[in-house]
């Protein structure tokens, strides 16, 4: 058995030690390779005790399988053409205009996030994006950066909406309709911040020309598929019934999957092993690993000195303080980390403070590209399109979005906490 303070040491630098791992990814290595055999080293010598290990690991496990449910339906849809056909809908209602192109961006983008993930925007709207943009001759920055800001800012309004929010849902206490009406006024606040930051920021790649795509062009791509559309639809609607009778939603989700799995096997869009492949198991088992390690880290230190940084209470300051913290943490040690360590301190509090502790997770990570795994794979695939994503133009835009974002949604929220109710 260790003593305390190895213990704790032992715990941060393996913690360091999977985060570096995540960011860098070496030699294209999974996160999962060093997060597994860190979770079994601090399992092994006791710097976390295997009961609370299997504890941590049996509250992740339906997050776990939402999640991958989740990116199966989203994959789902992608091979049904939902993403190019919100692309080419996109490329006609701009009408070679860049700034109008930001603003069904933004709408497409938020939606998209909120419905299907985070991940969703990231990894299947951003190449639509860029796709868009290139048929319009428009700058892409504007457009490709608000992928990545909203994959976070607008993460905030459904349960299902990010990672994070599964975990923050699971301890608010709150209905999956309460979460979502509490967190609706939060949710456009952010955006609408983003969106006039966005304006000034880009301005003068806003200005520059574009033209609209011939009109023979986009009828060939006006198909919508309705079919995908009507499950994500009754997807959605089986979140709410699931939760009103205290089914964990991640059988909705596996629902909605599988209506979509058994069509395309049927048409042969997909395969089994596609399938497999589109829920990313290796990072599954990087979040189970991930939780364990930050739960040593909590059991051996942290979580008392976080706790006299984290206020009690649901006054406008209280929230503030919790987002501003969790904000911070997020750039420091991941937004996922962030949220795992917070919620045990936030939650006896009430949701109030559950709330604003996810806004500032959710919400912080645009102001550096360690805040979140979103953020990471999304400048993977920009740089993919051959886009250069300097550091200083990202943080400039992160110190001017980030800060009025996050006030104006605590703002929304205690609002939100005044006028329906924590």
């Amino acid at each position: 058995m260790l003593n305390d303070s190895f213990a704790e040491m032992l715990s941060v630098v393996l913690l360091l030690a999977v985060l570096a791992c995540a960011v860098i990814r070496p030699w294209g290595w999974p996160e999962a390779v060093v997060a597994v055999p860190a979770a079994g080293v601090l399992v092994g010598t006791g710097a976390i005790s295997w009961q609370h290990a299997v504890d941590e690991a049996a509250r992740l496990g339906p997050v776990i399988g939402f999640l991958a449910a989740v990116l199966v339906l989203a994959q789902l849809c992608d091979d049904e053409g939902l993403f190019r056909a919100c692309g080419a809908w996109t490329a006609r209602a701009a009408a070679g205009r860049p700034r109008r192109l930001l603003v069904l961006v933004f709408a497409v983008a938020s939606l998209t996030t909120a419905v299907l993930s985070l991940d969703a925007t990231v990894v299947l709207l951003t190449p639509v994006v860029f796709a868009t943009a290139a048929r319009l001759g428009a700058r892409p920055k504007p457009h490709v950066y608000a992928c990545t800001h909203l994959s976070n800012t607008a993460s905030v309004l459904l349960p299902v909406s990010n990672l994070t929010n599964l975990l923050a849902f699971a301890a608010s206490g709150v209905g999956f309709a309460r979460f979502a009406a509490l967190m609706a006024l939060p949710w456009l606040a952010a955006v609408g911040a983003e969106y006039a930051v966005f304006r000034r920021f880009f301005a003068a790649d806003l200005r520059a020309g574009a033209s609209a795509v011939p009109e023979e062009e986009t009828s060939q791509q006006r198909d919508v598929p309705v079919f995908a559309l009507a499950t994500v639809a009754g997807t959605l609607g089986g979140f709410l019934l699931a939760s009103a009778v205290g089914i964990d939603p991640a059988w909705a989700a596996a629902a909605g999957a599988g209506v979509l799995a058994v069509r395309g096997l049927a048409r042969r869009r997909t395969t089994p092993v596609a399938l497999v492949r589109a829920a990313s198991v290796p990072f599954l088992l990087f979040v189970l690993a991930l939780g364990i390690v930050v739960r040593a880290v909590v059991d051996n230190g942290l979580a008392d000195g976080l706790g006299r940084l984290v206020p009690a209470g649901a006054s406008l300051p209280a929230l503030l303080a919790i987002a501003a913290v969790a904000a911070v943490l997020a750039n420091v040690i991941n937004n996922l980390p962030a949220v795992l360590v917070l919620l045990p301190l936030t939650a006896p509090t009430g949701p109030g403070a559950v709330l604003a502790a996810l806004l500032g997770v959710n919400i912080g990570p645009n102001l550096t590209y360690a805040g979140s795994l979103a953020t990471l794979l999304w400048r993977r695939i920009v740089r993919h399109h051959d886009t250069d994503v300097r550091l200083g133009e990202f943080t400039r835009l992160g110190l001017l979005t980030v800060p009025l974002a996050l006030v104006a949604a605590v703002v929304a929220l205690w609002v939100s906490l005044h006028v329906i109710g924590g």
